[in-house]
């Protein structure tokens, strides 16, 4: 287990955990900023977590939901206040719903997280700061000392498996709920890199084409929050067409946008495309969760041998990293 010490402060209201690991810092680092790692293990084993949204950076969210043995389900969000990567990050943690909204009757913490290398690995303090000591008592009596040590207590596994998580793997689909799915990829390049070749128009049409056999003729980028994107793609030496288009909802480069997309000359209903870009051990982890409005259109779109085709255009984009200035 690689919790090593904890230590409560009633004065100063806080409650400080000590973990060391055999694992570098950097590994450690990305356990935490990783959507696809952190979810395993950051609810104990009888409430694990499943992260909605990961923003790894100052002004981000996180929103995750821990779900019972009898299907409750509990939300909570992140607010990230500051973030220097591979060393410190902040967050104030509160409970909250599906959305992220705070639930006003239950406290909010102020928690600090802080790695540190060390002659075997890495260290990592963990300082959450409660607002009274009413509310300390009140989460300490809701079990989240234990809880925290179940949730640690798996961490060490997730650190071991380098494999799931390492920079050569295709894309890879992981239903997170009934409506949604989140796509994920290690991409060969700094997040700006890879930010610029998803805003401009000419790169685009150099990896975004999915199987071979299609050019992109119409690549129209929405650059600011309110307009609206257009592209279609077109068989080569064939007259067969299609296409999507959508409205920039959210824009934070060069780390997050949120788009509507619908197939143009349809009525299928659009979906929601949230696009997160962290950087990782390797690279930069694309990670795109897709919400749909039901779960016939979910396993629908699945079926198209989705994935698979992300993973051609994904392929080119590594290609074309090289090409991108830094």
């Amino acid at each position: 287990m690689p919790v090593t010490s904890i230590e409560t402060d009633l004065d100063l209201l806080t409650l400080t955990i000590v973990a060391d690991f055999s694992a570098s810092l950097r590994r450690v680092w990305d356990a935490y900023t990783d959507p696809r790692q952190i979810e395993r293990f950051w609810g104990p084993p009888t409430y694990p977590a499943t992260f909605l949204r990961h923003d790894a950076v100052a002004g981000g969210r996180s929103i995750y939901v821990m779900t019972g043995p009898d299907g409750d389900q509990h939300y909570g969000c992140w607010e990230w206040t500051a973030a220097d990567a591979p060393h410190t990050f902040d967050v104030r943690d509160h409970f909250a719903d599906a959305a992220g909204a705070s639930n006003p009757h239950l406290p909010t913490t102020r928690v600090h997280f802080a790695f540190e290398e060390t002659a075997g690995g890495s260290r990592l303090r963990t300082t959450s700061r409660f607002n009274t000591p009413e509310h300390m008592q009140q989460l300490l009596d809701m079990g989240m000392l234990e809880g925290t040590r179940q949730a640690m207590a798996q961490i060490d596994s997730v650190l071991a498996d380098s494999a799931s998580f390492a920079a050569d793997r295709p894309a890879e689909a992981r239903v997170l709920s009934d409506t949604q799915v989140r796509v994920c990829r290690v991409i060969r390049g700094s997040v700006h890199q890879v930010w610029r070749a998803h805003a401009d128009a000419g790169l685009m049409q150099q990896w975004l084409l999915g199987p071979d056999g299609w050019s992109m003729p119409v690549c129209e980028v929405a650059t600011n929050i309110g307009e609206s994107y257009r592209y279609e793609w077109q068989r080569d030496g064939g007259d067969e067409r299609f296409g999507f288009t959508g409205e920039l909802l959210e824009s934070e480069e060069p780390d997050r946008a949120v788009t509507t997309e619908a197939m143009i000359g349809t009525d299928f209903p659009a979906t929601l495309n949230e696009l997160t870009l962290t950087a990782v051990d390797g690279g930069t982890l694309l990670s795109l969760v897709i919400s749909y409005t039901t779960i016939e259109q979910r396993d629908a779109i699945l079926a198209t041998g989705m994935t698979a085709g992300m993973e051609t255009s994904y392929q080119r984009l590594d290609g074309l990293m090289h090409s991108i200035p830094a």
